[in-house]
């Protein structure tokens, strides 16, 4: 195993890179600033990878942190306000410019690429880990898309990957900044795998053991180090918060959302409640259309709407205003408008997303996708489940399944992996029922 710093002096160990065998490492290794991204680690980072792309002697590149809280906090936003502060809006969108070409490689490398997300993961981290086939939470993972209580939106194409949870969940975490814990960050979507801390040397010992790796075979290598999910805690938001989520964040208009949740008298809509009134009003308008927008569009396309929106924000109010009194005074933001009633969505639509802006994004790559070509690695999405509910899949053949069947049968398909029977009974409870006179205790899907 070999070690090696990138950079220049005084910056040269934000980033490490580590030789193991076949396993080319990139280790984030800014531990006082909970690894937050910057500029200098994004150039780093990105040569990196279009080398190791091409080398027939890397065979598997593997994300990780030093170690502490934090696997990556965010991105380094406090330089960029300052800069568009000052007036030097081309410098403050260079860090974004860059860090979406990063992360749309990642999301289109063909060389095995896993991401450990030890520790907090937020903004800038969400975008190294969550394009990527193998994303492993632990119990240490904390993950969250809090740019709405910024004053910013979600991107690193948050407008992909969050419609593409299921039903509407990532409008729910988009919106809200909800954040989610642990074996939480796996049952969402959000990760592919969930692992104990303890057990990743041992995974990345065993990943540096294969000859010939193939997504398939480094799939079943992650899987043999998988909690064991009946020991861990029930998804916090399957049952009726998810039921409860879906029915209040299906609209398109954040007035309609407000007025549902403000309906529900329970435990999540008092919280959810508070979450949406923390927030910038303008941030939540500007993302609900940014989220249903993402959802026909390709990853490349999300990356270049959030880049021409970004330069929105960076002449706007509220993202200054919410970086500073987030991180800096520590006080609570004085959004401008502070109210939602105050911000017409055809203002918004004219402003952020019709109007043109200066510069254009140029990705590294023009391979692009509207479906994550890995997602069998993930657990199977309720679109899945409805498919074989409804005989739609093609290999369920012409009877109806009764739910062992339904179990059994996502089971053979993903190979015994970790969390699947939890997460297809708790999806089969809230949208089927059972055929009534039916011996073979069929199920129905509820619509």
């Amino acid at each position: 195993m070999s070690t090696s710093a990138n950079g220049t002096a005084g910056i040269q160990e934000e980033i490490l890179t580590v030789k193991n065998v076949g396993v080319r490492e990139i280790v984030l290794n800014r531990p006082k600033k909970l690894n937050a991204l910057n500029l200098n680690m994004v150039e780093l980072i990105t040569p990196e990878l279009q080398a190791w792309e091409k080398s027939d002697l890397a065979k598997i590149i593997l994300l990780k942190s030093c170690g502490g809280k934090g696997f990556c906090a965010g991105g380094d936003v406090k330089t960029v306000v300052d800069l568009a502060a000052e007036g030097k809006y081309e410098e403050a969108i260079k860090f974004f410019e860059t860090e979406y070409k990063l992360d749309h490689l990642i999301g289109n490398l063909e060389k095995p690429y896993v991401s450990i997300m030890d520790g907090i993961t937020m903004g800038g981290g969400v975008g190294l880990s969550v394009h990527a086939p193998f994303r492993i939470a632990t119990e240490k993972t904390l993950f969250a898309m809090p740019e709405t209580g910024i004053g910013f939106l979600p991107d690193v194409a948050g407008s992909f990957f969050l419609p593409r949870l299921d039903g509407q969940l990532g409008i729910y975490l988009g919106l809200t900044g909800k954040r989610l814990k642990g074996s939480d960050v796996f049952y969402s979507g959000v990760a592919t795998h969930y692992i104990p801390s303890s057990r990743l040397p041992a995974l990345e010992a065993r990943l540096s053991e294969i000859d010939n790796p193939t997504h398939d075979i480094i799939n079943t290598a992650i899987e043999e180090f998988s909690a064991e999910m009946d020991q861990e805690l029930e998804f916090s938001l399957g049952g009726d918060v998810r039921a409860d989520i879906d029915r209040c964040f299906k609209f398109d208009t954040v007035e309609e959302i407000f007025a549902a949740v403000e309906k529900e008298d329970s435990e999540w809509g008092k919280e959810t409640l508070k979450l949406l009134k923390a927030v910038s009003p303008t941030s939540l308008k500007i993302t609900l259309q940014q989220l249903r927008t993402g959802a026909t569009l390709t990853l490349g396309q999300c990356f270049k709407m959030e880049y021409h929106l970004v330069q929105k924000f960076l002449r706007g109010h509220d993202f200054a205003e919410g970086v500073n009194s987030t991180l800096v005074t520590r006080t609570k933001p004085n959004w401008e408008p502070s109210a939602i009633t105050d911000i017409k969505f055809d203002k918004i639509k004219e402003e952020y997303f019709d109007s043109p802006s200066p510069e254009r994004l140029e990705l590294l790559t023009t391979k692009d996708y509207k479906q994550y070509p890995h997602r069998k690695y993930m657990l199977p999405s309720e679109d899945d489940v409805k498919r074989v509910v409804t005989g739609e899949a093609a290999d369920v053949g012409n009877y109806a399944l009764s739910r062992e069947e339904v179990v059994q049968y996502f089971l053979r398909d993903r190979n015994g992996k970790q969390g699947v029977k939890n997460k297809v009974l708790d999806v089969l409870e809230r949208k089927t029922h059972i055929l009534e006179n039916d011996e073979t205790k069929s199920l129905k899907w509820v619509y």
